[in-house]
């Protein structure tokens, strides 16, 4: 089972268990445990579910296992003839996220009735 989640406004095809580095996540901290409601396609085996926005109902569930920077890349700025050259660095921060659960709108009324017998 896997799903395509919107997380600060990118894409992310996640299964569970997956660890995926999202752009940094400023209100979250290490250790904390998060939704994600913005759910664009889950599936399930042989069923896709697409949602025409998002799937009603489905979410995901994440860990933060903690923040970093990623390696520096180097951005090289050049104009030729004028002998002018300037190098700059960049490391982009990013928050590592472990996925915990998918579920989808379906399995959560499944269990919420199995529990009430």
């Amino acid at each position: 089972m896997y799903a395509i989640v919107e997380i600060s406004g990118k894409q992310y095809k996640v299964q569970e268990g997956d660890i995926i580095f999202v752009d940094r996540l400023e209100e979250l901290e290490e250790g904390k445990t998060t939704t994600f409601d913005k759910v664009l396609l889950i599936s399930d085996g042989d069923k896709v579910t697409v949602g025409t926005d998002t799937v009603k109902g489905a979410k995901v569930k994440a860990t933060v296992v903690g923040h970093g920077k990623a390696k520096k890349m180097l951005v090289y700025k050049y104009k030729a003839k004028k002998n002018q050259r300037k190098v700059r660095g960049h490391r982009q921060p990013y928050t590592k996220i472990q996925i915990e659960k998918i579920t989808t709108g379906t399995r959560a009324k499944k269990a919420t009735e199995e529990a009430a017998e």
